[in-house]
């Protein structure tokens, strides 16, 4: 199911290992958001800004339109890893909820960035506000209300069997209706916004759901006895199984939110 709203007069739009995990066993990542960088049409001689950019792939690809691009993250290592690959664009250390510019940019993007920036979601909108000039746009994609149900349902069910507290989740999957409120009460009118299903293959995960859980939910597992993240994350395996194993492999269970805005 798709619901999408568009204003009536849509206008052209005038750590090491983690960071190594995002770009080859989970390279969809970076696949699936394609379709986000034609969203921002980015043009020739713009300013734009890259949110949570990770290595730097989409940077290189809104800079290659002809548009001059920074590239920010709050992990090093990801960082690190994008100078090393992109060595002619520009990247900084910044956290979403805490970051400033020098001048104003015409668009700020993000990719799969905005659900791990879940501490201060406003802040979050409140900066990319600011770091835009007026009329500036803010194109970007993040896991929606319902994203990895299956697999947040397996990991709970886990935790609790093995008499561990609630996992606090790192990820903020808002509905449309929220996030949309959010952004016109931050400033923003929203153009555009997508809520969608997307399942995805997990092609490069031979352990299925408990290899996603190593990389995405890495958080979820720092302090825990080293004896029991095995047997945790083989529990993970078999609930999380009937829903998201198929015949030609893993399933992650997303379920996106595209929007589009402009700074009022």
């Amino acid at each position: 199911m798709v619901l999408r709203y568009e204003a009536p007069s849509m206008t052209r739009w005038t750590a090491r290992g983690v960071s190594s995990a995002y770009d080859s066993s989970f390279g969809y990542v970076s696949a699936q958001g394609a379709p986000l960088v034609e969203l921002l049409d980015p043009q020739h001689g713009e300013r734009v800004l890259d949110l949570g950019c990770g290595t730097g792939v989409f940077t290189s690809e809104i800079h290659s339109r002809g548009a001059e691009v920074l590239g920010i993250d709050g992990s090093a290592a990801m960082i690190e890893k994008a100078l090393a690959q992109y060595p002619g664009l520009d990247f900084i250390v910044g956290e979403g909820d805490d970051f400033t510019v020098a001048r104003p940019f015409d668009a700020v993007f993000s990719n799969a960035a905005l659900h791990w920036m879940s501490r201060e979601p406003d802040m979050v909108i409140a900066n990319v506000h600011a770091a835009l000039r007026p009329g500036g746009r803010f194109v970007a994609e993040l896991g929606g209300a319902g994203n990895c149900a299956a697999m947040i349902a397996a990991m709970s069910t886990a935790w609790r069997e093995h008499g561990l507290p609630e996992p606090e989740l790192p990820w903020f999957f808002p509905s449309p209706a929220e996030y949309s409120t959010r952004l016109e009460q931050g400033g923003f009118a929203v153009r555009l916004l997508e809520y969608f299903d997307r399942p995805t293959p997990m092609d490069e995960c031979p352990d299925g759901a408990a290899d996603w859980v190593r990389v995405f939910g890495a958080p979820l597992l720092e302090g825990l006895p080293g004896d029991i993240v095995e047997p945790l994350l083989r529990r993970v395996n078999e609930l999380a199984a009937p829903a998201l194993r198929r015949e030609t492999g893993w399933m992650a269970d997303y379920v996106r939110l595209r929007f589009a805005a402009v700074r009022r």
